[in-house]
């Protein structure tokens, strides 16, 4: 019986996926995160006034990194040598943080899971830096907004947010 899921061989037995037969092309991913907080919170991270210093700054370095050691945390992803990884984030209103990701690689596979991973670790660097202030915070909305390249082609999420008031890098 052959398996339609990829992670599985005929069997049922786990496996990465062989790309060895693949051709590298360019591949991008874009996925975003909200948390949602108290007015009051939001204020303190966009004036950069959260005792433990820069949340903003610390979720970006957080998220890169994380985008990187993908493979470390998703059992079946292959290590891949990232090219640009971007985390940026907008205030859509006034208790909510948007969080976007982007990541770019020319390979044999793609990186939406690495931009997953990239907006779900900035979302709880967020929450762990804010959390003496508001343990009520919620993440929520992980997901892919765009990918492109590869043989699936091109995705981009319907109904996709509009960004608003984005900062910038």
């Amino acid at each position: 019986m052959k398996s339609s899921l990829s992670h599985f061989d005929a069997s049922g037995a786990s496996r990465m996926v062989d790309v060895s037969d693949k051709s590298e092309t360019a591949r991008m991913a874009d996925a975003g995160a909200l948390v949602r907080m108290q007015p009051e919170t939001l204020r303190l991270i966009r004036d950069r006034e959260v005792a433990k210093g820069d949340v903003l700054e610390v979720a970006r370095l957080a998220g890169i990194m994380a985008a990187k050691r993908t493979a470390d945390f998703i059992p079946l992803c292959h290590p891949l040598a990232l090219e640009a990884v971007e985390i940026s984030f907008a205030f859509p209103d006034a208790n909510c943080l948007e969080i976007r990701a982007k990541v770019r690689i020319t390979a044999k596979t793609g990186v939406e899971m690495e931009a997953l991973v990239a907006a779900s670790t900035a979302a709880l660097t967020v929450y762990d830096m804010c959390k003496s202030v508001d343990r009520g915070m919620v993440i929520e909305q992980i997901r892919l907004e765009e990918k492109s390249g590869g043989r699936s082609g091109h995705f981009q999420r319907q109904n996709q947010r509009e960004s608003h008031q984005r900062e910038t890098p």
